[in-house]
């Protein structure tokens, strides 16, 4: 691997963070998802250790790994020398003074920082947020895509409208799992959510389904427009340089598209069809699209 970029923000001094007496770190991927850590102290210290405030059981996650610093006026985090290093918003930082929403990832567990003057009306939010979103990646999670999907089932046969649905997965992810790591895994399936999300119409439904496969729902797109639109997606993630701490890793997805016709009447029926034609692009040699 690349030698680390380290970071370290000095905060805005126009933007001043609301009073830290409540402050928390919310976990939103990872074991214990939805647990609530209060930050009501000068000094919370984060690690694989029995001993830290915030202990994380991972193999990725240093003894020692960081600390936040309460000074009553801000949340400083500090990184402790760890050996996979600690990321805010996607950067690998050294300190950083934490913001209201922002995102920790410590090995491959990520935290939400809530801090502000009715911390458990925030707290019961982000836990209700945690319903649709998937904590890694930001998307949709799977329940709310077969709830929207069986939503927009019901209206297309009713209006006798076009409904299409796109399946993909990154091909040999397992290998960038095995040659990488996990934590690169991890990251690539959030710089993929996120280069995809920026591409689709706001009606549309894009949602991690499972592990490293995908989904998007298209209402009112017939077959040809799907699969024009899943050979974009599919370019897209081919030309887009996808890294880790400075590797590069190449990637490519195979996609398969469908589309509602007056038999499939159930969520399920329109995703295996989809993923019919998705293992389908697999067996004819991957990186392609099959609608």
């Amino acid at each position: 691997m690349g030698n680390k970029t380290v970071v370290t923000v000095i905060a805005n001094v126009a933007a001043k963070p609301a009073a830290t007496r409540d402050a928390c770190l919310v976990v939103i991927y990872g074991l214990d998802l939805g647990k609530k850590y209060n930050v009501d102290q000068k000094n919370v210290s984060i690690g694989r250790s029995s001993s830290a405030d915030v202990q994380i059981d991972q193999e990725s996650v240093s003894r020692n790994h960081c600390k936040l610093i309460n000074t009553g006026q801000t949340v400083l985090l500090r990184d402790l020398g760890s050996t996979n290093g600690t990321y805010v918003n996607d950067e690998l930082v050294d300190e950083y003074v934490l913001r209201d929403g922002d995102f920790i990832k410590v090995g491959r567990c990520i935290f939400k920082f809530l801090v502000g003057t009715n911390i458990e009306n925030a707290y019961h939010e982000e836990i209700y947020r945690l319903t649709t979103i998937d904590g890694l990646t930001q998307i949709f999670n799977k329940r709310y895509f077969v709830e929207t999907l069986e939503r927009e089932i019901g209206r297309a046969h009713r209006y006798r409208r076009n409904l299409s649905l796109i399946m993909f997965d990154i091909d040999h992810f397992k290998e960038i799992n095995d040659t990488h790591g996990h934590l690169a895994g991890d990251h690539i399936l959030r710089q993929l959510a996120a280069t995809i999300k920026t591409r689709i119409r706001r009606e549309d439904i894009l949602a991690r389904y499972g592990g490293e496969e995908f989904a998007i729902v298209l209402p009112e797109i017939d077959t040809a427009n799907a699969t024009a639109f899943a050979e974009k997606v599919r370019m897209l993630v081919e030309r887009t340089v996808f890294e880790f701490e400075d590797v590069r890793i190449p990637l490519t997805v195979s996609v398969g598209v469908a589309c509602l016709t007056p038999e499939l009447q159930a969520p399920e029926d329109l995703v295996k069809l989809a993923d019919e034609k998705l293992y389908l692009a697999k067996e004819q040699g991957r990186n392609r699209v099959i609608g």
